[in-house]
């Protein structure tokens, strides 16, 4: 079973049209990207806090 005919056809995009999908499509990914780094610091920030300054009192 195949999509129908209207479906299946892409219409052509201007290259305005393009860039801008592709300037939108960059800064969603930028974003991402942002919001992914930033997680990534909170939760290694928050496991060094609950280890506390006693992990660093370990005897050998």
């Amino acid at each position: 079973m195949s999509a129908p005919d209207e479906l299946r056809s892409v219409p052509a995009q201007s290259p305005e049209v393009a860039a801008a999908r592709a300037r939108t499509r960059r800064r969603r990914s930028i974003a991402l990207a942002i919001v992914l780094a930033v997680l990534v610091v909170i939760f290694y920030a928050l496991t060094i806090v609950k280890m506390g300054p006693a992990v660093l009192n370990r005897t050998i």
